[in-house]
């Protein structure tokens, strides 16, 4: 059982016989009345987000989630396809149970694969990738000052926005969480 005044992000519990992992949280603590905590969570099985609020110290299931850190092989119709470093066992993700980082996944990237009761249920990539620029429009010297981008698509075949002085060819650091171009890497 996890207290809702334990609740962090990443945290997955159990409501009607769903697992659920908080994304947000807040304790609101108004000036009359008991406090709250105010929560956005994400259903493991469907991605769908909902908020909810609960009562401060509302007692709830916590979902045992184990991780466990897998080398992506490659993905082709039937999902990504992942193999444990350490017993060589494979599993196979839909893109679905992944969301949308699933644009960043590249061959050999090492991630963290959850599972619960046996069963990958998602998986974790890195909050920051290198990436290579596949193909963009040419930037020019002097493009830097005015703050505009250009869409890229990357070696994933995921499109970014990126600033007019990146060129195709180009390795950069992207933010998987919200597809935020970082900066370039120095090769």
């Amino acid at each position: 059982m996890i207290s809702s005044n334990d609740f962090r992000n990443g945290v997955t519990i159990v409501i009607d016989g769903q697992l659920w992992t908080v994304i947000e949280f807040l304790h609101v603590k108004p000036g009359k009345g008991s406090a709250f905590v105010r929560t956005r969570l994400k259903n493991v099985k469907t991605g769908a987000t909902v908020e909810r609020t609960f009562r401060a110290g509302e007692k709830l299931e916590r979902a045992t989630v184990d991780n466990r850190q897998m080398q992506m092989l490659y993905n082709d119709a039937d999902g990504y396809h992942f193999m444990d470093q350490e017993t060589f066992e494979n599993v196979t993700l839909q893109r679905e149970l992944i969301g949308d980082p699933a644009d960043f996944l590249k061959d050999a990237m090492v991630v963290d694969v959850q599972f619960h009761d046996g069963l990958p249920i998602g998986c974790d990539l890195p909050a920051h990738v290198e990436i290579r620029v596949e193909s963009t429009d040419p930037g020019f010297k002097g493009d830097t000052a005015t703050g505009a981008t250009k869409p890229a698509t990357l070696e994933t075949g995921a499109v970014v926005n990126v600033p007019l002085f990146v060129n195709p060819g180009d390795l950069i650091r992207i933010d998987t969480r919200d597809r935020r171009y970082i900066g370039r890497v120095n090769t």
